[in-house]
């Protein structure tokens, strides 16, 4: 599909009324295997992608998280949603001119959060949603426009006050955000009160111990991702295996590897 038909897909899934799972790919090879897998759309990670490249998250440049959608968006014929962090409102241009060259390097979407990493603290709510009216601006202005996700950041944080993300949430939507995303809430009925109180499609963390995708789905959700839990899971297998081979000089971690065959229909 050509890009403009990958960011009409995409908000077609967000139109519809059943939710759909979109997992977080860190590189072509993670991207490949999830569209094989059958997944209908995929996002990138700023954590996992950050990884990668040896960085911690937060420490990605726009330049570097641009290529990197440049190579992931053509790797699948999935919609690709961007985990844009604060969408560099500092570099030149700013969330305007990140929203341009996201598009230009074929996102179907992408989010915009209101952490900042430089003061260790949510952004005032004021600030937050006037970032996000800019995002809006500057994505629906397309000709194909792209699906915009308004993140508020409180539980990934430590700053569990479910009123305070529904103020922010709504306000977002407010400013033109077409999703909203509280990353690390959890408990069914918090959830289900976002859902309610917002309005408009709802992307919800798969955690341990969270709801199950089925009870995600009664209460209204639309969309479920992975964050950098997937690729968190690799690395740890990863450690395991090399822990493994020093420590007992054995190689049993290799029973839990990828299929050639899948590698195969994936890479091929």
């Amino acid at each position: 599909m050509t890009v403009a038909d990958r960011r009409a897909r995409f908000r077609a899934l967000h139109a519809g009324e059943e939710l759909f799972v979109m997992p977080n790919p860190w590189d072509v090879g993670s991207a490949k295997l999830l569209a094989e897998c059958g997944f209908q759309a995929l996002a990138t990670t700023s954590a996992g992608y950050a990884w990668a490249l040896g960085k911690l998250d937060q420490q990605v440049t726009r330049d570097e998280l641009v290529e990197h959608v440049a190579r992931v968006a053509e790797a699948t014929s999935l919609p690709l949603n961007v985990d844009s962090e604060r969408c560099y409102p500092d570099d030149p241009g700013g969330v305007a001119e990140t929203v341009r060259l996201l598009a230009e390097a074929g996102a179907a979407g992408f989010s915009i959060e209101d952490w900042n990493p430089a003061t260790g603290r949510i952004d005032d709510l004021e600030v937050a949603a006037e970032r996000v009216a800019i995002a809006a601006e500057a994505a629906h202005a397309l000709a194909e426009p792209m699906v915009l996700t308004g993140r508020a950041e409180n539980h990934l944080h430590g700053v569990d006050d479910l009123d305070d993300t529904i103020a922010r949430l709504a306000a977002y939507r407010e400013a033109g955000a077409d999703a909203v995303y509280a990353p690390w809430l959890t408990g069914l009925d918090r959830i289900a009160a976002v859902v309610e109180a917002v309005g408009v499609p709802v992307n919800v963390l798969a955690v341990p111990g969270g709801p199950t995708i089925a009870e995600l789905a009664s209460v209204g959700v639309r969309r479920v991702s992975t964050g950098s839990l997937l690729a968190a899971f690799a690395y740890g297998a990863l450690v395991t295996g090399a822990n493994e081979l020093l420590e007992q000089g054995t190689s049993q971690y290799t029973e839990g590897g990828v299929s050639r065959e899948l590698l195969r229909a994936a890479f091929g």
